[in-house]
């Protein structure tokens, strides 16, 4: 086998690989059509015992209070949570995030996570 051959044949077995991935996991980053959901959100956020309104949401978070996200679910929970952990950890911040999938399943993940 010509050597020219291997990293373009590595790079397909990974995209392969990668998208089987994709399609057990909610996050679903790795797939190759990462925008076959829409995800309709409303976030209540308090912070030290006070809610937040929903221009202090958009500047903590970088997302509205009430949004469309064309990604899983997972995508705008993990918006939320990584941004708690990495930058306000010491807060005593209470989330609470209802969505629903492609207008029809809906759900709740709450921070801090149980």
């Amino acid at each position: 086998m010509n050597w020219r051959w291997i990293p373009p044949i590595a790079l397909l077995l990974f995209q392969v690989g990668a998208v089987v991935y994709a399609r057990f996991v909610p996050a679903r980053y790795f797939c190759w059509a990462p925008f076959d959901m829409q995800t309709e959100y409303t976030a209540d956020v308090e912070v030290n015992g006070r809610a937040l309104t929903a221009a202090e949401i958009q500047k903590r978070y970088r997302r509205p209070k009430k949004g469309v996200d064309n990604r899983s679910a997972q995508h705008v929970i993990d918006i939320f949570e990584q941004t708690e952990r990495r930058y306000h950890a010491g807060d005593a911040a209470k989330i609470t995030l209802r969505y629903k999938v492609n207008g029809h399943i809906d759900g709740e993940w709450r921070w801090p996570t149980q």
